[in-house]
């Protein structure tokens, strides 16, 4: 058959977006995407330029407000923003900053008649793009004597300038931008509270001495208000988290140079402070540059990289502390017992993108290293104890993450072999099809139990698996210890699609592929007793842990096992699986004059085969309950009540629920 013909392409074919298109049909190009984070990011561009305002010493004090109906208002106390004419540009000034991509007034840094030295709004993009990508934006700007208003929608201006004289009671300086992002911009508008206070929180920790002030609107109409300030910054903030866990008191280095990033380029200045305590516990990196939050860190953290693994490792040299041919430490070692946070500005920044997330400039990144250098070889001098302290804390690392290392190869091994003549797991009775749509895994208490099930269950696709002793309780132990359990490991080699860690060695272990499971079902079949109980508890909290997405898909199943056999004088044997069922049985056949024998249930292991098929293993007659991820999260709670560190939650659950149980408590 002809192909039809395409529609040509030539000189005719090539179109430019205009005026607010540029941003409305592509808003990931300047917010990174067009969903909920992309609408959080608009946000923090408006923020931004009020944060400037207020590190150039006019105000000291940003209102944000989150409104039922998603849109925001963002205030603060500067200078206010100009939108009257411009004779330069021979335009108003409200349609270079709200309607012109790359127009502003941080352009030439360097000059000496800079508007901003360091500013976080850099690009003259985000206010134009906050407003193109918005239904409404409507502006008010103060500049002590006269208030200014416009407004627009959907990207345009839909008023006029409107200049109103301020009476003298009334006279401020400052601008109130209140918006609301287009859902046909954006994907999703609803921003959660948790990114307003995690956003301004970190403003306030790089900007001491500014007041954030939060209000989010409720849907009964009235406000929370949260305030975030830190009086001296990053210090103030590392003593925060590091909290009682620190070992040393928090440390802070100052540097302020000038330098560039290519020879034939301009200098331009950089200061930069850099905070840290050592902690064995809490363990967090953040990096900050002209007030923006490095997610994906780029300069500063090159530089914290490399200055502390060189220190560390020469004063792990100078005083012997390695072993003989001892590899030498990595920043992995390092991190694991900082808090650390550096806070950095300069009048030229290359930012990776329009989002901020990284800084690539080579000056900022050589500058720190060869500062941080300095400053902890000086520290290390001046503080010994707390140099020993930190560089024994790091060979602790190192040698604990090397042993975990060679742990995890030999579990991946263990994990990929197959289960075959050459490879079994103790115990282990496989089934004769390998379809893995029909297969059945019993994991079952004890060596009896897995004689009664094995003689009775139908070995085409059932397949048994004893547990042996009581299971490690997973929602406490290490991965590591974990990991050295037998009787977890057989487990898992068993299920055979690997296992979900979270823990930045999860790329060493066997990645988990549900496509890999080798059973249609996991059935935990355990004693109705108490031992039975705590053992099924115990494997609900593991799958939990190790593989949540098995009880997500309802591959989990808890096999019910009755607790009365109730056998008539006259006829085939029935069983009660609990009191109620007990009672209407005992009551039927007592209605009928039919004598009987009413046996409490024996355990498992003690049931003949053919009981046991047709309670427990036939698919026709057996009570299976599937297990969701909901019910072993409210195990392995009521399991971490009981069993966990928590005094004081496990006296207050006995104290509420041990009276229902007085009936049954041996006194």
């Amino acid at each position: 058959m002809k192909k039809q013909s395409k529609e040509q392409y030539n000189n005719q074919s090539i179109t430019s977006l205009k005026g607010p298109d540029r941003v409305r049909k592509r808003p990931a190009v300047i917010f990174g995407s067009d969903g909920l984070e992309g609408c959080e990011h608009s946000v923090f561009e408006i923020v931004s330029n009020s944060v400037d305002e207020a590190r150039e010493g006019f105000g000291n004090v940003i209102n944000v407000t989150a409104y039922r109906d998603h849109s925001i208002e963002v205030e603060d106390f500067g200078r206010g923003l100009p939108l009257d004419w411009n004779e330069n540009e021979q335009r108003y000034n409200w349609e270079l900053v709200y309607c012109e991509l790359y127009a502003g007034g941080k352009y030439d840094n360097n000059s000496d008649g800079s508007a901003y030295e360091y500013s976080l709004g850099l690009n003259g993009l985000g206010a134009c793009a906050t407003q193109y990508s918005s239904e409404y934006f409507n502006v008010k700007s103060y500049d002590g004597g006269n208030l200014r208003e416009i407004s627009f929608e959907k990207g345009e201006p839909v008023t006029e300038l409107v200049v109103t004289p301020l009476e003298k009671k009334n006279r401020r300086t400052g601008t109130v931008q209140r918006w609301k992002p287009d859902l046909a911009v954006f994907t999703e508008i609803d921003i959660p509270k948790e990114y307003y206070t995690g956003m301004l929180k970190r403003q306030a920790v790089v900007n001491p001495g500014i007041r954030f002030v939060f209000r989010f609107e409720k849907e009964d109409g009235s406000f929370d208000t949260e305030e975030f300030f830190y009086e001296n910054g990053i210090l103030d903030y590392i003593g925060e988290m590091a909290g009682e866990t620190a070992e040393t008191r928090p440390a802070m280095f100052h540097l302020e140079t000038k330098g560039r990033d290519r020879e034939d380029m301009r200098d331009y200045k950089l200061i930069a402070d850099i905070a840290f305590c050592v902690s064995k516990t809490v363990n967090v990196i953040e990096y900050y540059h002209n007030s923006s939050f490095l997610e994906h860190g780029g300069s500063p953290e090159r530089a914290v990289k490399t200055a502390f693994t060189s220190a560390v490792d020469k004063r792990l040299r100078n005083t012997g502390k390695y072993n003989k041919n001892e590899a030498k430490i990595t920043f992995a070692d390092v991190e694991d017992c900082l808090v650390l946070v550096t806070n950095s500005f300069s009048t030229q920044t290359s930012y990776a993108n329009q989002t901020k997330k990284a800084i690539t400039n080579t000056f900022i990144a050589e500058a720190m290293t060869e500062f941080l250098k300095e400053q902890l070889e000086i520290y290390f001098a001046e503080n010994p104890r707390e140099a020993d302290l930190l560089c024994a804390q790091v060979l602790v690392n190192k040698r604990s993450r090397e042993t975990a290392e060679s742990t995890r190869l030999n579990l991946k091994k263990k994990l990929t072999a197959s289960v075959d003549v050459s490879n079994r797991v103790e115990k282990f009775v496989t089934c004769r099809t390998k379809d893995p749509d029909i297969r059945e895994l019993f994991i079952v208490e004890g060596d009896s139990a897995l004689s009664s099930c094995k003689l009775g269950r139908n070995p085409e696709f059932q397949a048994i698996i004893p547990v042996r002793g009581k299971t490690l309780n997973c929602l406490k132990a290490t991965y590591d210890r974990i990991f050295k359990s037998d009787i977890i490991v057989d487990l898992l080699r068993v299920i055979g699609c690997g296992v979900e860690i979270k823990t930045r060695h999860s790329s060493d272990m066997v990645p988990f592929d549900i496509n890999n499971l080798r059973w249609a079902k996991i059935i935990i079949c355990t004693d109705a007793d108490e031992d039975g109980f705590q053992i099924r508890t115990l494997l609900l909290t593991l799958f939990y842990r190790l593989l949540p997405t098995l009880l997500k898909e309802g591959r989990v199943y808890i096999a019910e096992t009755p607790l009365f056999e109730i056998t008539p004088h006259k006829g085939e044997p029935e069983f009660a699986y609990n009191e109620w069922e007990k009672a209407e049985i005992v009551g039927r056949l007592e209605e009928k004059g039919t004598k009987y024998t009413l046996q409490r249930s024996k355990g498992l292991g003690e049931n003949d085969p053919d009981m046991m098929w047709h309670t427990t293993m036939n698919p026709e007659t057996r009570r299976l309950i599937r297990v969701s991820e909901a019910d072993a999260a409210r195990t392995a709670i009521i399991f971490e009540t009981l069993l966990g560190d928590d005094i004081d939650s496990r006296k207050r659950f006995i104290a509420e629920n041990g009276p229902k149980y007085m009936k049954d408590a041996d006194i």
